[in-house]
C-alpha cells in the first residue's frame, strides 16, 4: 500500500552484495547479477519479473505455510482482487458462524468458548450419568456369575465407556471374590472388552490379557495386557453376545 517504486540494476556480485542485497542460500549467481529496489523496504539479488511498484500489488495475504524439505518452509498468498475475494469469503463465514450462535461476528470468540463450556459440562453429566447407570446395572449382573471349578466367572454386556467398564469390572470383582470378569459395550459400530483376573487367580493359570484376545479375535478386534488387567476392541458389535459367553468355555477349560 506503500506504492514503493521498484528498480531494477545490473551489477557485478560483489557490489550488490556491498549494497546490501539479499541474496538466497545455496544459490549460484554469475559474475553480473540483476538488483531489484523496492523503495527503503527490500533490495535483493533476483532474475525474475516484478510489478513496476508495489501498490499494483495491492493487499497481500498469506494463507498457508508448510514445510518442503529439511530447512526449508513454502508460504503461500493471495493478493490484489484475489486477496478481496479471500477477506469476502472470510467474513460470510464469520458472519454465518455468528448467526448459528445467536451472537455477531465481535463476540463470535466467546460464544464458541461458551458453547465449548456447555459442551463440556453436558459430556460430564453424560459420563456420570452413564456410571450411575452401569452401576446400577452391575448390580443385577452380579447374580449371573457361574462357578466354574471354585472360580466364580462373568461374562456380560454393560453400558459405558471403557474407564466405566474398567471401574465396573474391578468393582464386581471384588464383590464376587475370587473371580474372572470380563465385560463388553458396543458403540457405534465398535465393541471395547475389558477383563479382570483376581491376583490369587493368576497363579491358577488365569490372564486377563490371554482370556480377553481371544474374546476380541471374535468380535474382530484385538487387545491385551496384564494378568490382572486387560482391554480390547472389536469392530463386530453383533457378534458381542455369543463371543462373551465364550469366556465360560474358556475358563472352564484352563
Amino acid at each position: 500500500m506503500a506504492n514503493h517504486p521498484v528498480t531494477t540494476q545490473l551489477m557485478g556480485i560483489e557490489a550488490a552484495k556491498a549494497s546490501g542485497a539479499a541474496a538466497l542460500f545455496g544459490e549460484k549467481y554469475g559474475d553480473e547479477v540483476r538488483v531489484v529496489t523496492m523503495g527503503n523496504a527490500s533490495t535483493e539479488l533476483c532474475g525474475g519479473t516484478h510489478v513496476s511498484s508495489t501498490g499494483a500489488i495491492g493487499m497481500f495475504k498469506v494463507i498457508s505455510e508448510s514445510g518442503i524439505a529439511a530447512g526449508v518452509r513454502r508460504i503461500e498468498g493471495v493478493t490484489g482482487f484475489g486477496a478481496l475475494e479471500w477477506v469476502r469469503n472470510q467474513n460470510e463465514l464469520a458472519t454465518r458462524g455468528a448467526s448459528l450462535l445467536k451472537s455477531n461476528i465481535e463476540q463470535l470468540p466467546s460464544a464458541v468458548e461458551r458453547m465449548i463450556a456447555e459442551k463440556r459440562a453436558l459430556e460430564k453429566q453424560l459420563e456420570k450419568l452413564s456410571r450411575e447407570i452401569a452401576k446400577s446395572a452391575s448390580g443385577e449382573i452380579a447374580s449371573s456369575a457361574k462357578d466354574i471349578g471354585g472360580v466364580m466367572v462373568l461374562a456380560a454386556e454393560l453400558p459405558g465407556d471403557a474407564a466405566t467398564l474398567r471401574e465396573q469390572a474391578e468393582r464386581l470383582r471384588d464383590k464376587l471374590g475370587s473371580a474372572a470378569v470380563v465385560l463388553g459395550s458396543r458403540d457405534e459400530g465398535s465393541v471395547i472388552l475389558v477383563a479382570t483376573v483376581s491376583k490369587e487367580l493368576i497363579g491358577k493359570g488365569l490372564h486377563a490379557g490371554k482370556i480377553i484376545k481371544g474374546v476380541a479375535q471374535q468380535v474382530g478386534g484385538g487387545g491385551g495386557g496384564r494378568p490382572d488387567m486387560a482391554q480390547a476392541g472389536g469392530k463386530k458389535p453383533e457378534l458381542l453376545p455369543q463371543a462373551l459367553e465364550s469366556v465360560y468355555e474358556t475358563i472352564s477349560g484352563i
